[in-house]
């Protein structure tokens, strides 16, 4: 049977996820902010990592934004394919839920019309948008509202299959390098390996998402995850870029089929909120 949906229904979760994700962390985000204060092992690194959780909390109780930069809305849509939608179009009442959480929460409006002439559009649309089309009857919607600090410090790789596992290691360590303390650290390190030029980038984008702590289920990434968060942390950029143990809270790899000819290689990182809120219609 065809179950029906509204996407007045879309816009009103949109709205909410927008206001609450600005004021309230992911639970394993929370958990790692947390237990990172017992991993540092400098005194200037541990003292950012408490003011970061105090940050928290306050942003919680008194509804006020976590970061100043509220991010460009990023929204990942998985559609049951047994679902019909109705109402107004989807892509305009995904931006509806945007705008109006904007509005309602007092969040910055950081989105410009044109990449170039740079007029505001004074109310964060539009939103950027993946469409996903998957078994079942539901419409499972997943908002990443992504700060520029950190995304600016992000990077595609076209590496060639010689290059191999430690090649991919060595471009993702530059990355992070390079990144240094304007990705505001600790960060999280999503990585997108295969495809083509756009799907890792794509992918690194859902690396994200993955809960912190969680690894892959495939053997070799799972150690690549661990071995770069170990290698990364040894780096000495820790919380704040002031110097400690802790600059990654995690690695994540997602991976995808690619060409015989290329290994193309993303690397989004995200600061130490990396925003993330999903809810099932």
């Amino acid at each position: 049977m065809m179950r029906i949906v509204n996407t007045g229904e879309i816009t009103d979760s949109i709205r909410e996820m927008c206001i609450r994700i600005n004021h309230e962390l992911s639970g394993d985000m929370k958990k790692a902010l947390k237990d990172a204060v017992e991993k540092e092992e400098s005194d200037i690194g541990k003292q950012i990592l408490c003011q970061l959780n105090e940050n928290l909390d306050i942003a919680k109780e008194e509804m006020i934004p976590i970061c100043q930069d509220t991010g460009m809305a990023v929204v990942f849509l998985e559609i049951g394919q047994d679902v019909h939608l109705e109402g107004a179009l989807l892509e305009d009442a995904v931006n509806e839920g945007v705008r109006q959480g904007y509005k309602e929460g007092y969040l910055r409006k950081s989105v410009v019309a044109d990449p170039l002439i740079r007029n505001n559009t004074n109310d964060n649309t539009p939103a950027v948008i993946h469409y996903e089309i998957v078994a079942g009857d539901k419409v499972r919607i997943t908002l990443a509202p992504k700060g520029f600090g950190s995304e600016n410090m992000s990077k595609v790789f076209m590496l060639k299959p010689s290059d191999g596992i430690e090649g991919v290691k060595a471009s993702i360590l530059s990355a992070v390098k390079d990144a240094g303390p304007n990705a505001c650290p600790p960060i999280v390190v999503g990585v997108g390996l295969g495809g083509t030029f756009e799907k890792c980038a794509l992918l690194a984008k859902k690396a994200l998402l993955r809960e912190v702590g969680s690894h892959s289920a495939t053997e070799y990434v799972k150690q690549m995850e661990t071995e770069l968060l170990e290698e990364i942390n040894s780096l000495g950029i820790g919380p704040g870029g002031l110097g400690g143990r802790v600059t990654a809270l995690a690695v994540n790899i997602e991976t995808y089929p690619t060409h015989i000819a290329g290994l193309p290689l993303a690397v989004n990182i995200c600061c130490h909120v990396n925003r993330h809120i999903t809810k099932t219609i």
